[in-house]
């Protein structure tokens, strides 16, 4: 088992540096080259809002590069944490993965495991369980975020229609909008208030947020202060897109719930099965957890049935 699990760990360790020093893919770079030379030379008008709107984004900066490199996994986690909306530290995280860590590790000791195999589930559950709880909190706020988002759109609208500057309507909403909207955006408030400028602070918050309806809000009011226009407008219209784009992403949620669930029907049925044999008979299944050959073929059969879990959740995911 140690021989194995060493064997594992030393593939896993290649094919981690390969995916590393791969470098970019050469297809998509000649693709993207050849659609801006396209794009470029183009007479359409369309064309030529779409590379102003390229050239606009592209002349920001967001925080997730720095000297035309990404940042680090450490300051990713930081972003990560700072997403849930919770006051979390990178050294509660940490301390927290450690102690429950060694916690799995000390139960599966003392019931007569084995060294590595409760190294191993240690060391698993200790950095899979924080990472999914970490996971579930930024996906609740965000859903909380983009579904009150449009709200504060069209308050924002009114108080353009009824001559308020931005800034004093980012008050408003900031007031008026409970939950992580009022929040993210009273955080704008204040930095705006320190002497940053306002597409300083929203593009900030987007990248904090990394959602896609925020992202549309920045690059358009970024796009209106270049060309002009009506904003009032300009962000009514966005409203109602991004009203548009929930609806359709509750429709394809309604559409894939059947092979959602029988995805998680295939996944989890091996497991619900293991643990009913073991309730009613345990000395049946004892040699998964001592004879050598067993152990390997129940990891062997986890890291297959993680891969199928995998494919599934992939083919019922749908970006919109």
């Amino acid at each position: 088992m140690q021989a194995f699990m060493i064997a594992a760990g030393t593939i896993l360790f290649f094919v981690l540096v390969a995916l590393a020093f791969a470098g970019p893919n050469s297809g998509k770079a000649t693709t993207r080259r050849l659609s801006a030379i396209k794009m470029r030379h183009s007479d359409s008008a369309d064309a030529r809002v779409e590379q102003q709107m390229r050239k606009v984004v592209a002349a920001r900066r967001p925080i997730i590069f720095a000297d035309g490199q990404q940042i680090n996994y450490v300051d990713k986690l930081r972003l990560r944490l700072a997403q849930t909306g919770k006051k979390w530290t990178l050294q509660q995280y940490m301390y927290a993965s450690g102690g429950l860590a060694f916690v799995i590790m000390a139960i599966l000791l003392l019931n007569g495991a084995s060294f590595f195999i409760g190294l191993f589930f240690g060391l698993l559950i200790g950095a899979a369980l924080p990472h999914m709880v970490v996971n579930f909190l930024v996906g609740r706020r965000i859903k909380n975020f983009t579904t009150n988002f449009p709200d504060a759109i069209e308050l924002l609208v009114r108080g353009l229609k009824s001559g308020m500057p931005v800034s004093e309507t980012l008050s408003v909403i900031a007031k008026e909008i409970a939950g992580p909207v009022g929040e993210e955006f009273k955080l704008v408030v204040e930095k705006i208030k320190i002497g940053k400028s306002m597409e300083e602070a929203l593009q900030e918050t987007a990248d904090r947020l990394g959602t896609a309806e925020f992202q549309f809000f920045v690059i358009t009011l970024a796009i209106q202060r270049e060309t002009g226009g009506n904003l009032a407008e300009t962000l009514a219209n966005l409203a109602d897109v991004l009203r548009k784009r929930a609806q359709m992403k509750l429709k394809i949620r309604a559409m894939s719930s059947e092979s959602k669930a029988s995805a998680y029907i295939v996944g989890s049925l091996p497991f619900f099965v293991f643990g009913m044999i073991w309730t009613i008979n345990q000395e049946y299944l004892e040699g998964f957890f001592h004879e050598p050959r067993l152990m390997i073929a129940g990891v062997a059969g986890a890291i297959w049935m993680a891969i199928g879990v995998f494919i599934m959740a992939k083919m019922v995911n749908f970006e919109i």
